[in-house]
């Protein structure tokens, strides 16, 4: 089991602020990654998405997982020099729980399957115990033009 810090998990993947949505990796294994975000109420997008009753947008929650999965598998299964997961595709989503401004999302994404350069994931979303989000979610690598 291994934690990452913030200069760790910004070399492992090329998001940056405001769109990086992982402030901790809390653990990786060989298929599995454990992430934190705190959902400060002072994020733009609460300002604009129900501005008098703030909630993350689902596809944010989504996205998160979709940074969690790049970095384990930049962690942990060479991708070509210079190449980046990209997402090719995402099934069965589903939404159970809103989050709200200063709730913490912890993402659990597994890694389920590698065919060649395509690796297949699922993803869980959860704050304080309660499954907010579920999906799966396919990435493979591309190289930036």
């Amino acid at each position: 089991m291994t934690a990452l810090n913030a200069d760790q998990i910004r070399n492992a993947i090329p998001h940056r602020e405001p769109f990086l949505w992982i402030d901790e990796v809390v653990e990786v294994t060989e298929t599995r990654i454990v992430a934190r975000k705190f959902l400060s109420p002072d994020l733009d997008v609460f300002r604009g998405h129900y501005p008098n009753f703030p909630v993350l947008p689902g596809v944010l929650q989504c996205e998160a997982c979709f940074q969690a999965g790049a970095i384990l598998i930049s962690r942990l299964h060479a991708v070509g020099e210079g190449q980046v997961p990209v997402v090719t595709r995402v099934n069965n989503v589903k939404f159970r729980h809103m989050l709200r401004p200063g709730d913490t999302m912890e993402l659990e994404v597994e890694l389920t399957e590698r065919l060649q350069n395509t690796y297949f994931l699922t993803g869980k979303v959860s704050s304080n115990g309660t499954v907010a989000a579920r999906l799966e979610f396919a990435c493979t690598a591309a190289t930036p033009e």
